[in-house]
């Protein structure tokens, strides 16, 4: 059976306390289902702001996208995402990844690793929290039963640590380095890559809900000037090409629709996330698929 959609908005800006609360509400306003927040350093703290977004909104969902586990002590994290449920009501989703920024790990004193090692650290970071969140006597106890967990990444390692033991496997549709510089993945590259997590998770017993994090909306009928800034970003893609990329929802309203019900077709994406600067314009999509799903 094919799930239903679920849209998710990724906050990035830090804000005072009654502008936080004022587009959390907003958010859910315009339909979203699920508030999130990423973890960069000079961004928001993720826990305190999730717990705010809760209190201001009644039904959406709150979840980090993605937490850097090389920021957290696993034991301690227990701690934060047990809290951070029971505060919320229930309502939270745990997004987990390895990092990938270095400077932010020199800022704050941690070590970075390899690859390797940051994705061992992620894997006992998973498995600890498994074990401390799913013992009884672990205080303070969440409000779920179990806190729904999301693994992003695109490396088979992490796709076979996400086929184990996530409940939403992420995909970024990029390819991240030791900077911020991201290089977009080709409609046939991202296929790849989730036929590879299929082949990893051909054993569990129910499927994952698979998520996308949409770079770039657009809903317009000049789809070269809207994505002016990408194609002088990315000099070697065409026009025609960056519109082809996953990623990127730019076009009149019905194609972006089109497109999103296409992915879902090939891909099996479900759980569609934006960036905070498009939360508006990514509302009448929403409020289409919902029209048409009604």
């Amino acid at each position: 059976m094919t799930r239903p959609f679920r849209f998710g908005v990724n906050m990035l800006t830090p804000a005072s306390a009654a502008e936080w609360r004022a587009k959390c509400r907003r958010a859910e306003e315009l339909g979203y289902d699920v508030i999130l927040v990423p973890d960069h350093l000079g961004w928001v703290a993720p826990f305190p702001a999730l717990v705010a977004a809760a209190q201001a909104t009644e039904r959406a969902r709150v979840g980090t996208l993605v937490l850097n586990a090389g920021f957290y002590n696993p034991t301690l994290l227990a701690r934060e995402v047990a809290t951070t449920d029971a505060l919320t009501g229930g309502r939270l989703e745990l997004g987990l990844g390895t990092g990938y920024v270095r400077e932010e790990h020199d800022a704050a004193g941690l070590p970075f690793g390899s690859a390797g090692e940051r994705v061992d650290h992620l894997r006992r970071t998973v498995e600890e929290l498994a074990r401390l969140l799913g013992s009884e006597e672990h205080q303070p106890r969440p409000e779920q039963a179990r806190v729904p967990l999301l693994i992003g990444g695109n490396g088979d390692r992490m796709l076979r640590l996400t086929a184990e033991h996530a409940d939403i496997a992420a995909f970024s549709g990029v390819r991240t380095g030791s900077t911020r510089s991201l290089e977009p993945l080709t409609a046939d590259e991202l296929d790849e890559r989730v036929a590879r997590y299929r082949e990893f998770a051909a054993g569990r017993a129910e499927s994952a809900e698979l998520n996308l994090l949409i770079q770039q909306v657009a809903v317009t009928d000049d789809p070269g000037t809207a994505l002016k800034s990408v194609l002088e970003r990315q000099p070697h893609l065409t026009l025609e090409a960056a519109l082809a990329l996953p990623i990127m929802l730019v076009g009149p309203l019905e194609d972006v629709v089109a497109k999103i019900r296409a992915q879902r077709e090939r891909y099996g994406f479900t759980n569609l996330t934006v960036l905070e600067p498009q939360m508006e314009a990514f509302a009448p999509v929403i409020e289409r698929l919902r029209a048409e799903s009604a």
